[in-house]
């Protein structure tokens, strides 16, 4: 059984840990392409252990609670074309929550941290609400010894964009169920990234989101499709 723990400075909301980063740090236990879905909100600071079952699904555990399952899942997403880092950097302005955020402190989308300690990642509408975007400058303690994006990083980038696009203007409180992530490329930390985004509708309470990540030629290096769970029906 091995142990993991998930620092404070990786928190989402406050007391929690950021959805994806926590669903990263459990996928690190599964090669390729993974879907994590996370059950309690992931406790901060305190040991984790991991327990991979004979059906290869691993499971995230505070003690007896079931705190994320993590399974081998490939990823089939109908990706936009990514808008240019210029056009991400316009559209960031666009981004409805610099000045009342759910959650201020978010490791991902707070804008109460500084850019050397979280991600600053605030997209807004490209040209409507159909495809968001921003730019990305990972912060150099974030990356590997090869000077690439540390992977459960991709996956707390991957994360709360989602969120945005599938929620709209409409800001609808909820809380992230399941990410599924595809890494394709290494994603390095020196050149100019796009962080862009879309939704993928809605059913019942579950909204849906895409998310992408692409260096400044429109590769795409990076891809996740996420589920969000609505706090209150509308």
């Amino acid at each position: 059984m091995k142990q993991i723990h998930i620092p404070a400075r990786f928190n989402g909301p406050s007391g929690s840990g950021n959805g994806g980063y926590s669903c990263g740090v459990l996928a690190a236990f599964i090669k390729g392409p993974c879907k994590v879905r996370l059950h309690v909100p992931p406790p901060l600071d305190r040991t984790l252990s991991v327990h991979c079952g004979d059906d290869g699904k691993f499971e995230m555990l505070d003690g007896e609670t079931v705190v994320g399952t993590a399974v081998a899942e490939s990823l089939e997403l109908d990706i936009p074309v990514p808008p240019s880092v210029q056009r991400a950097e316009q559209a960031s302005k666009g981004f409805l929550c610099f000045e009342q955020h759910e959650y201020p402190t978010c490791f991902v989308c707070g804008p109460h941290r500084h850019q050397q300690d979280g991600l600053c990642l605030f997209p807004g509408p490209v040209d409507n609400w159909d495809l968001l975007a921003c730019s990305w400058q990972p912060a150099p303690d974030l990356l590997d010894d090869l000077g690439n994006v540390r992977e459960e990083i991709i996956w707390s980038a991957l994360d709360c964009p989602g969120f945005f696009a599938a929620v709209g203007e409409s800001l609808l409180p909820t809380l992230l169920g399941e990410l599924t992530v595809d890494i394709r490329a290494p994603v390095p930390g020196s050149e100019p990234l796009v962080v862009f985004a879309w939704p993928l509708g809605r059913e019942g309470r579950k909204l849906y989101g895409g998310v992408a990540i692409a260096n400044a030629s429109g590769d795409i290096l990076a891809c996740s499709r996420s589920v969000w769970i609505a706090l209150n029906k509308t």
